[in-house]
């Protein structure tokens, strides 16, 4: 959430195969998007050449009048610069990149396989005082502009000392926390501008007694390409999670100035994770962390006009031009919107060319010494129902210099199938049935740091004895 000031950006802010992949062919159960995390700021940023887009949705629980974002930039912002969104977008964005769980019915080992139709491959279910009142020349502030946009009261500072910046937001009656100075001083001698932002408290709306504002989004050219977040340390009391959504034209992005890992994938887990899905995915984003101290961790890479499985359809052009497409170089107004089936036609060719990538950060005012500086990265896949040259599913993300990016947090039930028939494949499967189904809860031990016992009391080992044949579903 934000307090006074959003906490995560504000006051700133291959492997071989063994057969081609296949469509999705199982049922979307759940997903672990921002909603798990009591502290977490979604931000999506827009990158292609030097010109940057960001924008942030500001979950902010307090009164309307203590308000105040404050977020280095490195130019002046205009008003044409800056603009609000709605939140739906951010949420559809939050949707499609979080980590999911699926589940799988599988089917009569004895049967012949029969080849699947497109059919079924497409199936799927308050502030301090100060003395006396100094001038913006005095405290060397100068205000380079001053607009409105919706709710909110912007304007863009530069600033020769740090403490007259921050004198000067006080006296302004911009409510910033006690010990901003120092964090404010690095960007003020860097020469970096400040847009800042206030609530016009009747324009703001209500939802059940509480204050909604708007997502902002404002972009500038810089050729560096980064995310100020040090300033959002002042207001973390505790952890906080900073969920980063990248969309750059057929480029995945990781960060340069902290370490990078990709979150564990392709996990089995036992038939009653629906109702722990959450619980089980905490626990496993706390688990990678503890293995990798300050790493960044990435929980997606896809292409944007694609997915599988989908929650819901991908982004279209025009939420693509919402989110700042509309200001990228040699950017072309989409058509109009075409009508989408149940998943036919899930793809769209104006958007082919987006690559979405999620990246998932977490840290208090003692960890992060840096802002985020990000960097072009090669492609990677995993977490798909695709086997390898060992009969094993993907595990884990591996790169694919030159090709496409199909990478996600992706976790599956799979139900046995439950028969009285024999046959040799229902044989051969009983002797190593209940043996897979220990070592994959191992495995959730071993990335977790759950207790083994109290997992194998969840789970609904076959006994050896038993015709239940577990088997890929997709062939």
């Amino acid at each position: 959430m934000i307090r006074r000031l959003a906490p995560a950006i504000a006051l700133l802010g291959v492997g071989l195969l063994a057969g081609p992949a296949e469509a999705f062919c199982g049922f979307y159960v759940a997903g672990a998007d921002a909603k798990l995390y009591n502290d977490a700021t979604l931000v999506v940023l827009m990158r292609d050449g030097t010109r940057t887009v960001l924008a942030m949705q500001n979950d902010y629980r307090g009164p309307p009048e203590d308000f105040a974002l404050v977020i280095p930039v490195p130019a002046v912002l205009q008003e044409g610069d800056v603009k609000t969104l709605p939140n739906a977008v951010f949420e559809r964005v939050d949707k499609l990149a979080a980590p999911r769980l699926v589940e799988y019915w599988e089917r009569d080992p004895c049967a012949p396989i029969q080849p699947r139709s497109r059919e079924d491959k497409l199936q799927m279910a308050g502030s301090s005082g100060v003395l006396g009142v100094m001038s913006s020349s005095e405290l060397g502030v100068t205000v380079e502009a001053e607009f409105a946009v919706g709710e909110y009261e912007i304007v863009v500072l530069s600033a020769t000392q740090s403490t007259g910046l921050d004198t000067w937001l006080r006296q302004e009656r911009y409510n910033i926390p006690t010990d901003a100075e120092p964090l404010l001083r690095p960007y003020v001698q860097s020469g970096m501008k400040f847009f800042v932002a206030k609530v016009d408290v009747e324009k703001v709306k209500f939802e059940d007694g509480r204050a909604t504002l708007s997502p902002l989004r404002f972009h500038y050219d810089s050729p560096e390409f980064s995310l100020p977040v040090r300033l959002g340390l002042i207001n973390a009391n505790g952890p906080q999670d900073l969920l980063i959504h990248v969309l750059a034209r057929n480029q995945r992005y990781e960060v340069a100035n902290y370490p990078n890992v990709t979150i564990p994938t392709n996990l089995d887990l036992a038939e009653n994770a629906k109702d722990e899905f959450g619980k089980f995915y905490v626990a496993l984003f706390d688990h990678t962390l503890a293995q990798h101290p300050g790493a960044v961790v990435t929980e997606y890479s896809w292409a944007a006009s694609s997915c599988d499985p989908c929650p819901e359809p991908p982004l279209t052009p025009a939420e693509l031009s919402l989110l700042g497409a509309d200001v990228l170089p040699g950017h072309v107004e989409p058509p109009a919107e075409p009508e989408y089936g149940p998943l036919d036609g899930w793809s769209s060719l104006a958007s082919v060319e987006f690559v979405l990538t999620r990246l998932h950060a977490r840290y208090d005012r003692s960890s992060l010494g840096e802002d985020l500086v990000f960097e072009a990265a090669p492609p990677i896949f995993g977490g798909r129902e695709v086997k390898q040259r060992d009969g094993e599913l993907e595990r884990g993300a591996t790169e694919r210099p030159g090709g496409f990016n199909n990478f996600q947090a992706r976790y599956v039930i799979r139900h046995p199938f439950s028969s009285s028939e024999d046959c040799d494949a229902a044989r051969n499967y009983r002797q190593t049935l209940r043996q897979r189904q220990e070592r994959e809860a191992q495995t959730v031990v071993q990335l977790t740091g759950w207790d083994l016992q109290e997992i194998n009391r969840k789970i609904n080992f076959t006994p050896e004895t038993s015709v239940l044949w577990r088997r890929r579903l997709c062939p």
